[in-house]
C-alpha cells in the first residue's frame, strides 16, 4: 500500500458496518477459525480496542456478522402463487450461505435468533399465511422446515470421500447403502458428499415439502384432528 492509499484508508471513519463488512469479507477470505478481533483489527489497520467502541465481544460480533449476511437474502417475490415465492426466497437464502460456507455455523451457534433472522423467519411465516395457509398450518411448517428455511440443511452422515465401487464387503453387510452409492450422481463440490448433486438433493427435498404442505392446506389439515387421529 502506497502513503496515498493509507492515508486514504485512514480517513474513513471506523463505525459498526464497516467492521461487520470487513470481518464477512475476512471469514470469507480466512475461514470463521480464523477470526479473531485481533486479526479484524489489523485488517482495519486500527488497534483492538477501537473494535470495542462498535461491538462489545467476539459474540456480538458474530451476531452482526450473521445479520449481514441475512441481510444479503433477497426480499420476497410478489404474486399469488406462494410456493413459487417460498420457494424463490429459500434459494437466494441458499445462494447467500453458499456465498459465505461459515455462516450456517454461525447462525446455528447463536443461543438466540439475532433481529434479522427474526425478521427473516416472520417475512417467511407472513408468505406462508398469505399464501391461505392457517396460523397452525404455518406453526408446524416452520418446525419441518426448519433450516431448509434459511437455504441449508443438516444431513443425516457425511458421505464425502473417494467415490467410486462400494467395498465388496460393506456391501455384503449393507446391500442396499452399497445399492444406494453405486447408483449415486458425482458432484466433486458437493456438500452433501463426494457422490450427491449437492443442490438437486436440496431442492428435491424443497419441493416435496412444498408441494406436501399445498396439499394439507387444501385438505384444511388441523393439528388437533391429526392428534386426535394419532390416540389410541
Amino acid at each position: 500500500m502506497t502513503r496515498q492509499e493509507a492515508t486514504h484508508t485512514q480517513r474513513i471513519p471506523l463505525n459498526k458496518d464497516r467492521v461487520l463488512r470487513t470481518a464477512v469479507a475476512l471469514a470469507d477470505t480466512t475461514g470463521i477459525d480464523a477470526l479473531s478481533m485481533r486479526r479484524l483489527a489489523q485488517e482495519l489497520d486500527v488497534v483492538p480496542m477501537a473494535l470495542y467502541k462498535h461491538v462489545a465481544n467476539k459474540e456480538e460480533l458474530l451476531d452482526g456478522m450473521a445479520d449481514a449476511v441475512v441481510g444479503e437474502i433477497d426480499p420476497p417475490a410478489s404474486g399469488p402463487d406462494w410456493q413459487r415465492v417460498v420457494r424463490g426466497r429459500i434459494l437466494s437464502a441458499r445462494r447467500v450461505l453458499l456465498r459465505h460456507p461459515w455462516a450456517a455455523r454461525v447462525i446455528e451457534s447463536r443461543t438466540a435468533p439475532t433481529p434479522a433472522v427474526l425478521a427473516y423467519l416472520d417475512s417467511m411465516a407472513g408468505s406462508f399465511r398469505d399464501g391461505g395457509l392457517s396460523a397452525d398450518l404455518t406453526h408446524h411448517v416452520m418446525h419441518a422446515m426448519g433450516s431448509r428455511l434459511l437455504g441449508f440443511s443438516q444431513e443425516l452422515f457425511d458421505t464425502s470421500g473417494p467415490s467410486g465401487p462400494p467395498d465388496p464387503a460393506l456391501a455384503a453387510h449393507y446391500p442396499h447403502i452399497a445399492e444406494l452409492a453405486a447408483t449415486a450422481a458425482h458432484d466433486e463440490g458437493s456438500t452433501v458428499g463426494g457422490g450427491c448433486d449437492d443442490q438437486f438433493e436440496f431442492e428435491f427435498a424443497l419441493d416435496l415439502l412444498l408441494d406436501g404442505f399445498e396439499g394439507l392446506r387444501r385438505q384444511g389439515w388441523t393439528s388437533a384432528r391429526a392428534k386426535a387421529s394419532h390416540r389410541p
